[in-house]
């Protein structure tokens, strides 16, 4: 346990960050730790298990349960994300619902507005992407959202920008309560290496090839090996649902794969501090969203 200087009194708490795929969640929990912790992407239901981040507010510690998007689950993955959304609220000081005011996703939005009616924590609001919204929609989603659900207060912000996340981590560090923090001060996420170098990859996948790969892809890590040079070597599989699609992930002559790889490897060198050594295969598995070892490495739950 760490704790802030002796002459301040310590406050910890969790707030949760829920809201329908793709409503800027992670960018918003990037923006409030004050670097990356969680990858982000133009593909909905990005983040797949909670992750926490930590953010510093003086001698405030804001433990962030980045969720994935609740939605409505067709497979056993999509329940396991659901649920694991849900648990990272459970308990929490606070609740952040996250809106895209563009996109709104009124379909997976109306039945979260209902779930939050009953629940007891604090709830704030938050419209994002004000940058780009049209003001007078934005202005009557949020009478109507707030209308429904008895929020403490309502934010418009751009998490991408950073418009208005000062005065949001203001408020929620005032929340919460007193008592040591959680984490030392220089802990941002609760996600090892291991599985943050996994991540990486992912978003480059993402990144790299839009809407040619579809949805059903993992990255698995395989290794991740301290060399006595002072780098560190990492090997990762690439896990795609059809033969099909190997050749979209390879590239020609290898180039994607390896794009994707050197994109991930820069980022990872910058992250960690030291010299990495990147190696990707691809693994074709037309089940591996039902594989229990998978959702393990994920920290899902596989029995959802």
């Amino acid at each position: 346990m760490t704790e802030p200087k002796a002459d301040k009194t310590p406050k910890c708490g969790v707030v949760a960050v829920i809201g329908a795929p793709n409503a800027g969640k992670s960018t918003l929990v990037n923006a409030l730790v004050g670097q990356k912790v969680a990858i982000v992407s133009a593909k909905a239901q990005t983040t797949r298990a909670r992750l926490l981040g930590v953010a510093i507010h003086d001698e405030t510690q804001i433990i962030l349960a980045d969720t994935p998007g609740i939605f409505t689950p067709k497979r056993r993955l999509d329940r396991a994300m659901v649920a694991a959304a849900w648990e990272g609220a459970q308990e929490a000081d606070a609740i952040v619902l996250m809106v895209d005011p563009v996109k709104q996703r009124r379909h997976e939005l109306t039945p979260l507005i209902e779930s939050l009616k009953m629940r007891p924590e604090r709830k704030f609001l938050v419209l994002n992407k004000v940058d780009i919204a049209k003001k007078e929609p934005l202005l009557a989603l949020a009478q109507e959202l707030g209308e429904a659900v008895e929020f403490e207060d309502i934010y418009f912000i751009s998490a991408l920008s950073g418009d208005g996340v000062p005065e949001l981590k203001d408020r929620l560090a005032a929340l919460m309560p007193e008592g040591v923090w959680h984490y030392p001060e220089d802990q941002v996420s609760d996600a090892s290496e291991r599985l943050l170098a996994a991540e990486i990859t992912r978003e480059q996948l993402y990144r790299q090839l839009h809407d040619e790969l579809p949805y059903d892809s993992a990255v698995r890590p395989e290794s991740y090996t301290q060399r006595k040079d002072g780098s560190v070597e990492i090997r990762q599989q690439i896990v795609i649902g059809r033969d099909s699609q190997k050749p979209i992930v390879l590239g020609k002559g290898g180039s994607k794969i390896k794009a994707i790889g050197e994109a991930a490897r820069e980022e990872l060198s910058e992250l960690l501090g030291q010299k990495v050594h990147l190696f990707l295969h691809v693994k074709v598995s037309e089940n591996w969203s039902e594989d229990k070892e998978v959702f393990e490495e994920m920290g899902l739950d596989w029995s959802k």
